[in-house]
């Protein structure tokens, strides 16, 4: 029956182009989630009247989480391409596209992670700072614990954007499912193709939503 409505999918393909955006998502994703979180706290605890207030490094970090959230991720992979060919050897596959996305969505959820640390009640940390708690244990013991289901949430919004960036990095041939949308499916008039590739891409965006919001529901214990 399946095969009657997308006579034109190659299955060996198709779920070799799932696995390489499954590998594409979930590699920049952990590495995003680091990256961010690092970012996060540099703004955080460099900003007025927290623990390493720094007017210049606070600027100096904000200004270039401002400028990679803000460059379109199509253009960015572009003016990436010296440094992806440094780093990984080539521009195509799916290693070739990890460069673009981790620096695409680093500064993005680097944002997230400042706001959710923002909401944190300064009282909190104020009592961890009058007890003589050193600042690596503010930072594992009060800020992260504290805010941990809102970085969970916004780790979760992050991977769904990267997995629309795949999709578009499929288009400058960095492989999976956006590669398979437009080289089997688009240019050559299959929409069978197109169409499969998208309810997989929507597949794994729910399942992706999902997993979020159950991590969140068991870290909130509001």
């Amino acid at each position: 029956m399946i095969e009657q409505w997308f006579p034109n999918v190659n299955w060996d393909k198709m779920w070799e182009a799932t696995g390489e955006t499954l590998y594409m998502t979930a590699f920049s994703t952990v590495l995003t989630f680091i990256f961010g979180i690092a970012l996060g706290l540099l703004l955080f605890l460099t900003s007025r009247g927290q623990l390493w207030s720094n007017k210049f490094t606070n600027v100096i970090t904000a200004a270039f989480v401002n400028i990679f959230r803000s460059i379109p991720f199509i253009i960015l992979i572009i003016l990436l391409f010296p440094v992806t060919k440094m780093l990984i050897g080539t521009l195509r596959g799916p290693n070739a596209a990890l460069p673009a996305l981790i620096i695409g969505a680093a500064p993005f959820y680097a944002r997230m992670v400042l706001i959710a640390l923002q909401e944190i009640d300064r009282g909190v940390i104020e009592a961890a700072r009058s007890m003589g708690a050193k600042t690596s244990t503010i930072i594992f013991k009060v800020l992260l614990p504290e805010s941990m289901p809102a970085l969970v949430s916004g780790i979760t919004v992050t991977s769904i954007a990267l997995v629309g960036y795949t999709a578009m990095a499929g288009a400058i041939g960095a492989g999976g499912l956006g590669t398979l949308a437009y080289l089997e499916g688009f240019q050559r008039s299959r929409e069978d193709v197109t169409i499969m590739a998208t309810i997989l891409v929507l597949v794994i965006v729910f399942i992706i939503q999902f997993i979020g919001d159950l991590i969140v529901k068991r870290l909130d214990k509001r």
